[in-house]
Parts: structure tokens; C-alpha cells; sequence
């Protein structure tokens, strides 16, 4: 049986194996997806080729040290310097990153998006911003401090600190406004100040949180503000797909992915 994984710290609650598992028993192949909980980001690649994986996928914390240890990066993962998915091909680690084109099309919902402001600076934060910027989609960063906004200025995007942002008196309406840091993920967090997200929520029309499979406060917030609101499970399930067309080398039709979903809503 072939052997897939997803590593994170948290990964107890991920619903990655259930959908990749969802899609490996559609499709009749001998597989077998799990969740590895790692602390040491620095060990990845060697727990990947240790435990005889064919392929993982890597969430939070990890994405950018999964870069950093690949073999070979491809496609535009190499701009965003953070994976999110490597493949064992002929004895090299291959990195890809599915969340950019996962993320745009998980907002395809919303419409014509023109603007956005980005919660966070970390991997995920790097492929979305990069996929609004192909897509000539204005984007700005918002993050805690500046020491992590050298990526975004070094690509040419528009970035602040929340000190910065905070004594704004003006502030840029935005269409959509999206959390990528884990706020909310395990706590009651917000991913940034109350008083900076009300006053560009109150402007906003949309809020997405890459967050999946729970009303975070930060999407509660945006609704209490009349944005309509999505979290990350559409995200998810368009990352997995393209994640799993390159476990198994073969393209999803509308059946698996419907099959990936439904294993992803199950219990």
C-alpha cells in the first residue's frame, strides 16, 4: 500500500486524510493517507524519506521549511518560497504549492474581487498574495510587526505593521478582507487589533478566513458587520484535488471531486 501524510503542528484537526482517503478509495487506489504530527519543522524532509512516503502535504508551521529542504521547486512555488505538497519522484523530493490556485478559485463565490487586505505574513499569506498580484488584484499585507514583510515589499505589495496601520485616519475600502494567520484556529483570538478590523470590515464586503470548518471570531466579526462571509473548507478541497492529482498522476473529474467533499464533511 502506497503511503501519504499530512505534517503540521497542529494536524489533530485536520480533515486531510479523510477527503485524500475519500478520493484514493473512489478511484480504487491502494493507498493510505495519515496525519504526522511534527515539532521540528528542521526534520521534515527526513521524516518524509524515513517513513517511506510517496507523497505529504504540509500545513502550519512548516510550509516554508518544506521549501527550503525540497530537492526541486516547482512552478510558482519558487516565488513564494513555501510548499504545501511534495511528491517522491526518482528518488528527489519535488515541492509544490497548491494553496495559490486552491485560494483563487475557493473565492470564485464572491465574484469580481478588485482589492484585498491580507491578515498575516506567513506561507499561506506568500501564495495568496502572489496569486491576487498574477491576477492584477490589488492587494495590501497587514501584519503584527514588520520583520516578517520583507517577501511582500521585495515583490512590490503593499504592506503595514499594526502599528503603522493602526493611526490611519484614512483607510482603503477593500472588497475582501482574509485571515491566512491561525487566530482562531485553536482559541479566541482576532487576527489583528478589534478596532483596525471594524474599521475596514465596516467597509469590506467579503471575509474569508483560511481557517476551515468553524466560525472563527474574526468571521464572526465580519458578519456582525454585514460582510458575507466563507471560511477555508472550499480552499481546502480545491488545494487537496490538485495535491492529489500529483499523488496518483491522473486529473480529477467533477465525480472525485464531489467523492474528495463529501469525505472532507464527514465525521
Amino acid at each position: 500500500m502506497k503511503k501519504f501524510a499530512i505534517f503540521g503542528n497542529p494536524v489533530i484537526h485536520s480533515k486531510s486524510p479523510q477527503m485524500q482517503n475519500a478520493g484514493f478509495e473512489h478511484l480504487k487506489f491502494n493507498a493510505n493517507y495519515e496525519k504526522f504530527h511534527l515539532e521540528n519543522g528542521n526534520e521534515l524532509k527526513n521524516e518524509f524519506i524515513k517513513n517511506d512516503f510517496l507523497g505529504a502535504n504540509i500545513t502550519v508551521p512548516h510550509k516554508e521549511d518544506a521549501f527550503l529542504q525540497a530537492d526541486e521547486v516547482i512552478g510558482i512555488a519558487k516565488d513564494i518560497k513555501a510548499v504545501n505538497t511534495y511528491i517522491l519522484k526518482k528518488g528527489k523530493v519535488l515541492a509544490y504549492n497548491t494553496d495559490a490556485p486552491g485560494f483563487l478559485k475557493a473565492i470564485k463565490s464572491f465574484g469580481k474581487i478588485k482589492s484585498v487586505l491580507l491578515l498575516g505574513a506567513g506561507g499561506t499569506a506568500k501564495a495568496i498574495s502572489l496569486a491576487l498580484k498574477e491576477q492584477n488584484i490589488d492587494v495590501v499585507v497587514l501584519n503584527r510587526s514588520k520583520n516578517r514583510l520583507d517577501f511582500f515589499k521585495t515583490n512590490s505589495i503593499e504592506t503595514y505593521s499594526w502599528e503603522e496601520f493602526e493611526p490611519l485616519k484614512e483607510v482603503s475600502n477593500f472588497d475582501l478582507v482574509v485571515n491566512s494567520t491561525s487566530a482562531g484556529l485553536k482559541d479566541d483570538l482576532l487576527p489583528a487589533p478589534k478596532e483596525i478590523l471594524e474599521k475596514v470590515l465596516s467597509n469590506s464586503s467579503f471575509a474569508f478566513d483560511c481557517i476551515y470548518g468553524k466560525i472563527t471570531p474574526f468571521l464572526a466579526l465580519a458578519k456582525n458587520l454585514n460582510n458575507e462571509i466563507k471560511d477555508g473548507e472550499d480552499m481546502l478541497l480545491y488545494q487537496g484535488v490538485l495535491a492529489f492529482e500529483y499523488f496518483t498522476d491522473t486529473k480529477a473529474d467533477e465525480r472525485l471531486v464531489e467523492a474528495m467533499r463529501t469525505g472532507l464533511k464527514s465525521q
